[in-house]
């Protein structure tokens, strides 16, 4: 059986201010989980507890042009960069990461080279909260 952990963030209140370069987007709520090998450790960073090889799944609705990278014990994973050039819709990732240490740290993150601030949009296509997702699913 494979290990998953869902979270998530609710627009607002969650992420009310700008994703300056280099910082880790929110998902502080629990979803559903399988495990407690994959857990949150802040409100923007999750912790790997096993060494393993990782599948990893989120989507952000973003109102500008933007990228977003995995960072794994603070180092961005430039395999991982996803982004869109125009519009405001979702930004979704979708990447296998392999983590070589225990409790290894997983966030979502606007890329340090970026040159703006992210604003994550409130209620995209409609009145209701828009939420952002991450799943996280630990393969081996």
């Amino acid at each position: 059986m494979t290990d998953f952990a869902s979270f998530y963030a609710v627009m607002p209140p969650d992420n009310p201010v700008a994703i300056t370069p280099g910082s880790d987007i929110e998902f502080p709520n629990d979803g559903i989980s399988s495990s407690t090998t994959i857990t949150l450790l802040t409100s923007s960073t999750f912790n790997l507890s096993e060494i393993g090889v990782y599948e990893i799944n989120y989507q952000v609705s973003i109102s500008e042009s933007a990228q977003l990278v995995l960072a794994l014990n603070g180092v961005e994973l430039l395999n991982t960069v996803v982004g869109r050039f125009t519009g405001s819709s979702q930004i979704v990732g979708l990447s296998i990461i392999n983590t070589t240490v225990v409790n290894s740290v997983l966030s979502v993150r606007n890329p340090s080279v970026n040159f703006g601030s992210l604003n994550i949009t409130p209620n995209s296509g409609g009145v209701s909260a828009v939420t952002a997702n991450i799943n996280i699913f630990q393969l081996l």
